[in-house]
């Protein structure tokens, strides 16, 4: 039952329109689903991945047009990553976002490889991060946004956990999880321990957590722009079927076996309270939709195209193209 790496990010938005511009116009990546929160169909799941949705590559937001702003502190994810294959890549994306006015940082090195961080419109903590592609294995690079493919963005890279005590959820990632510590590096924040990294699958940036203790925050309060969950790869169903069992034989209160239509997921919270999911690779977003046409009409799953009258009265109009 081993996780294959990252499978997906989800956050938050308060603006849809907003989202999808920047997610598919500046970051150049691909509206993969246009779809419902499955638990709140009244409100937009949107999906961005590479060309094809392969699993590891898709950053999620749920539609929340009341959010208010995010206060950052522990018991978060702090930052998730994009891989891209080169530090040319980053010269690139560093003048890309100077043209279109996106908050960002300079080229920093984190845990030996070259890093930029940027900030979406809603405060949304990102980074691009230079993948040699020893590791898991690149997405397909969307080239119909304008972005050269040699720049482009090829899946998500590290996720970092922001915590009070990092000891209770570095042993759920390796004594439950079967993730590997790997190394450390230094924190950015003076007087703050080393941040820790662990690895799963076949390794590199696609299959790391980055797990901060921070000493000098209260909770955070999320809002717009804030991380509800990270996903991890289960590659078969066969294990998929396993985990539930082996969570619960382990102490954790898991949500059961619930079937997103595109993938099947578990749900369970690690001892800092940081929503934790494991979904399957299969089906895929190509279940509904033929690959040319991914996230160019509302999708639902079968159990909710009974009400698609009713669900799409109830969803704002969203001013995005296809």
């Amino acid at each position: 039952m081993k996780l294959e790496g990252i499978h997906h990010v989800s956050a938050l938005t308060a603006n849809a329109d907003a989202n999808h511009d920047f997610f598919t116009r500046i970051l150049g990546m691909r509206l993969v689903k246009k779809s419902v929160n499955q638990d709140n169909p009244s409100s937009y799941h949107l999906f961005y991945a590479d060309a094809v949705g392969t699993p590891g590559t898709d950053m999620t937001y749920f539609d929340i047009p009341m959010a208010g702003r995010t206060h950052p502190g522990v018991s978060s994810i702090s930052n998730t990553a994009f891989r891209v294959k080169s530090e040319k890549a980053l010269d690139y994306w560093i003048a890309r976002f100077a043209e279109l006015h996106v908050p960002h940082g300079s080229i920093e090195q984190r845990f030996n490889r070259s890093t930029l961080t940027f900030q979406d419109f809603e405060g949304s903590r990102l980074m691009l991060v230079v993948d040699d592609g020893t590791g898991i294995e690149y997405g397909v690079p969307w080239t119909k946004a304008g972005i050269p493919e040699e720049f482009a963005i090829v899946g998500l890279g590290p996720v970092r956990l922001t915590v009070r005590k990092s000891d209770k959820t570095a042993s759920v990632l390796t004594d439950i999880m079967g993730f590997e510590q790997v190394g450390d590096y230094p924190s950015t924040v003076e007087g703050q321990k080393d941040i820790l990294v662990f690895s799963t699958g076949k390794g590199g940036p696609a299959g790391e957590i980055h797990l901060e203790e921070r000493s000098d925050l209260p909770p955070e309060r999320p809002g717009r722009g804030s991380v509800h969950h990270v996903a991890f790869r289960v590659k078969t169903y066969e294990d998929y079927s396993k985990w539930n069992d082996y969570l619960r034989s382990n102490g954790f209160v898991t949500s059961g076996e619930v079937d997103r239509y595109y993938f099947k997921a578990i749900y369970f919270r690690e001892p800092n309270g940081i929503l934790f999911e494991l979904s399957t690779d299969e089906p895929g977003f190509a279940t509904d939709e033929s690959m040319d046409a991914l996230g160019e009409e509302l999708a639902l799953p079968p159990f909710l195209e009974p009400k698609r009258a009713q669900i799409e009265a109830s969803l704002r109009p969203l001013s995005i193209n296809k």
